[in-house]
Order: structure tokens, then C-alpha cells, then sequence
């Protein structure tokens, strides 16, 4: 299964939601997603889903985490990601989670979907977050290996 990423303005957003697409907006721009086996065409970004866990359309505020991973890197990464603890979907307000491989870029996404924004906020000061993350900025920690991401990472949050 793939899922699709689209990015538009909101004067779309109506064609967009006949055509199934589950739309999600912020101060002007949308970001839809559509999971299907294939959806040629020249706008969309296209992700190979190597991980899932509920339903997006359960959620209202979705947060995507934009991993840039060279390509030495990707299996490394994806390694990562399939021994994860899978505590995320154990938080209160928590919907859905992906794991998105890029087909014609570089950059994975992490996406989760929340009931809302707080619901989000408090999973970041939880203790399951902190276990997640325990290894960020460590030795033993995959940010700190050489040749995995060749610029930084990002993040962009849509609501519903």
C-alpha cells in the first residue's frame, strides 16, 4: 500500500474531498493524503507505507516529520523504525501513525495523527516520548552516526 501526499491551497480543497482525499489545512495551505495502490501524477509526492497503526481519518491534527536520509543510510534508518517500542499508540488522543518511505526523494515522513494539538503536546512531555527518544543526541543514537541525514529535519503540523 502507498499513500499519496498532495500540496495545495484551500481553494481545492472541495475537489479534493469528493475525490476521497482525507484534507487537512493550515493558515491557508492543505495537505491532503489518499492510501491506495497507485496514483500517477505529477503534483503528488508518493510513500511506500512501511508501518501503520489506526485510522488517519480518526484524527484532527496531524503532525509530519520530515527525515532527509542518504541513501547509505536509508536501511539503517528504516531498521529503526520496525524495532521501535510502539508507545505512540498507547497516548491518549493518539489516532494514527505512518511510516512513509519516499519513492522519488530523500526525505521519509513520520506522520501521526492526533485528537488535537494538546493531545500531541502532552505525548512530547510524556514519559513514552522520552523513552522513544532517550537515545537522541547520544553516541548510541542514530542522529549521531555519519552519513545518515544530509540536512536537517523538519516539521510541519495540518489540522483538520
Amino acid at each position: 500500500m502507498k499513500l499519496y501526499k498532495w500540496l495545495g491551497k484551500e481553494n481545492e480543497i472541495d475537489a479534493l474531498q469528493q475525490d476521497g482525499w482525507f484534507v487537512l489545512t493550515s493558515n491557508g495551505d492543505v495537505a491532503a493524503v489518499k492510501e491506495q495502490e497507485s496514483l500517477p501524477s505529477e503534483k503528488i509526492e508518493a510513500y511506500e507505507i512501511l508501518d501503520q497503526q489506526g485510522r488517519l481519518e480518526d484524527g484532527a491534527f496531524a503532525v509530519f516529520n520530515n527525515i532527509p536520509v542518504t541513501e547509505e543510510g536509508r536501511e539503517l534508518f528504516e531498521s529503526r523504525f520496525q524495532n521501535r517500542a510502539g508507545l505512540v499508540e498507547k497516548e491518549p488522543g493518539f489516532a494514527a501513525i505512518r511510516i512513509l518511505r519516499p519513492l522519488e526523494s530523500d526525505t521519509y515522513i513520520i506522520l501521526t495523527m492526533w485528537r488535537d494539538e494538546t493531545a500531541f503536546t502532552n505525548w512530547q512531555s510524556s514519559q513514552a516520548y522520552s523513552h522513544a527518544h532517550k537515545k537522541r543526541g547520544t553516541s548510541e543514537g542514530i542522529d549521531k552516526r555519519p552519513n545518515i541525514f544530509p540536512r536537517p529535519s523538519f516539521v510541519t503540523t495540518y489540522s483538520k
